[in-house]
């Protein structure tokens, strides 16, 4: 997805539980790639895995599905989420410095 359109949303995840050091935040790159999405995903320095991503509404529904069950090694305790209106600035779909 090259460029936002009116009908595209933003989702903001905050992923928490076991979810460094079992290669969550690759498991997140591949999944928003597989479905068009761009934005990124970081470590967070409190243990969370944070997650921006921009798209069709059904296919961040999708990566929300998966970010909810993790890659299998992964323990999720609980996602914060919140959504909004795409801005359309992101390019593609990358991996970010923790913050």
């Amino acid at each position: 997805m090259s460029h936002s359109q009116a009908s595209d949303l933003r989702l903001h995840a905050t992923v928490k539980g076991w979810v460094q050091g079992v290669g969550f935040r690759y498991f997140v790159l591949e999944t928003a790639v597989q479905l068009g999405l761009t934005g990124w995903v970081r470590n967070c320095w409190d243990g969370s895995v944070e997650v921006l991503a921009e798209g069709e509404k059904s296919r961040l529904e999708n990566l929300l599905a998966d970010l909810r069950n993790g890659p299998r090694v992964a323990h999720v305790s609980d996602v914060e989420v919140e959504w909004r209106t795409a801005t359309g600035e992101f390019k593609g779909f990358n991996v970010r410095p923790t913050l």
